[in-house]
């Protein structure tokens, strides 16, 4: 059986909260769930086409001084429900695809000098996305707590926060490793 598309629920989801434009979807991820979840604008436009057509969003085009006209599209009563009914079925098991993971995999073939700095670069990227999932935090307590969907904000971020420190949890002890395997290497 072929993989379900989840796009689709990404681009319901998004219009349940406001309708839009594809522009204002690829923003609205951009600001919200790209640490997650993004799309292209190659994938927004044509699944906005087939909500469309399967009668789960319409549009409407508003024009715009200046600029070419907009689109913008709307969830219908038939989209909320098909959201509504895939919120409640069970998550499928994904793979994450990891290259660090691969490389490290086959580390032995690799120069040890080029694993630890693979490691040393994974580390510092969790560092610079712990600040980042911490300042989101922060502005979600401080700015949005009149916002009803604020706790699932604040729940998405902290899985990013969570994340963050294992991993960087994972790169101390994995560097530790291999300094004790270039440790081991060093000549007398």
């Amino acid at each position: 059986m072929p993989k379900e598309n989840k796009s689709r629920y990404a681009m319901l989801g998004i219009l349940s909260i406001s309708p839009g434009s594809g522009y204002d979807i690829k923003k609205f991820m951009q600001q919200s769930t790209s640490n997650f979840w993004n799309e292209s604008y190659g994938q927004i436009y044509p699944m906005l086409k087939k909500l469309v057509d399967e009668g789960l969003a319409v549009s409407h085009t508003e024009k715009q001084e200046g600029k070419p006209e907009r689109y913008l599209y709307t969830l219908t009563k038939r989209g909320q429900q098909e959201l509504t009914q895939w919120l409640a079925e069970p998550i499928e098991y994904s793979t994450e695809r990891n290259e660090l993971l691969l490389k490290l995999l086959f580390g032995q073939r690799a120069r040890l000098a080029d694993n630890l700095e693979h490691v040393r670069r994974y580390r510092q990227l969790n560092v610079e996305l712990l600040a980042k999932y911490r300042g989101i935090e922060e502005y979600l307590q401080r700015e949005c707590t009149e916002q009803p969907d604020q706790v699932y904000s604040l729940i998405t971020v902290r899985y990013g926060i969570h994340r963050c420190l294992a991993l960087l949890d994972w790169c101390d002890e994995t560097l530790n490793a291999l300094q004790a395997l270039a440790d081991e290497e060093a000549p007398d």
